[in-house]
């Protein structure tokens, strides 16, 4: 391909800005997605020509269908999801609005953005999809992310059709992302419960979002030519 676009949802996190860095430096265009943290951004787009905003909040559901197809009809050849919204809530005090708001933000309107790029990727017969996900789905998650693990588990169901588009050289997987230091848990890891945290993983230590990047280029690139239909983790042994 001699012009190569990716758009990545969630873009201003430490790992999205890593895994934007890395395309940059491959010669993709990059759109990069974010509701919060442009400054961080703007620092990029002051560097690199190839790189586009797109600011959007997904709480926003008024129209959700609609405003996805006006914010993201660039047309992708590859499509990494980052998108992590976690309102702290526990399973026994959450409404239903609140996982019904996390479900939307993390699995729906992605799923949406994904589903309308498909036409492109087909007509290209060149496609890479990324999902993250959450380390917690296979143990429950932690008490106040009960919103946040359902929705990765929901964002973690790879329709039947996915199977039929590998031909058309369109991969789709997900990748759990282990515990990383980014800014979130450099404040956890001050605490007791954060050193007992890291203490669990079996490489012991967090994972840099250098190396989560790194993952990440693999499956939305063309590095990754064959591995289709997949969840892998990336977690240090947990």
């Amino acid at each position: 391909m001699s012009l190569k676009k990716i758009l990545i949802l969630g873009a201003s996190s430490d790992i999205g800005f890593k895994t934007i860095n890395l395309f940059l430096e491959d010669g993709w265009e990059v759109f990069a997605h974010f509701n919060k943290n442009e400054k961080k951004l703007q620092y990029l787009k002051n560097d690199f020509e190839k790189i586009n905003l797109i600011k959007y909040d997904f709480k926003n559901t008024k129209n959700l269908e609609s405003q996805i197809k006006k914010k993201f009809n660039h047309g992708y050849h590859s499509i990494i999801n980052l998108i992590g919204f976690i309102d702290n809530k526990s399973y026994m005090k959450s409404k239903m609005k609140d996982t019904i708001t996390s479900i939307t933000i993390n699995a729906l309107a992605p799923n949406l953005v994904i589903r309308n790029n498909l036409q492109f990727m087909i007509k290209n017969k060149w496609g890479r999809i990324v999902n993250g996900s959450a380390l917690g789905i296979p143990y429950g998650g932690g008490e106040y992310s009960y919103n946040y693990n359902l929705s990765k588990h929901c964002l973690e169901f790879i329709p039947g059709k996915f199977k039929l588009l590998a031909k058309n050289n369109i991969l789709i997987n997900n990748l759990r992302i282990g515990h990383t230091d980014t800014k979130i848990h450099k404040r956890m890891k001050k605490t007791l419960f954060g050193k007992k945290r890291v203490k669990l993983i079996p490489i012991n230590r967090m994972a840099t979002p250098e190396e989560m990047a790194n993952y990440l280029f693999f499956l939305g690139s063309e590095k990754n030519s064959y591995m289709t239909n997949q969840t892998v983790s990336s977690t240090g042994g947990e």
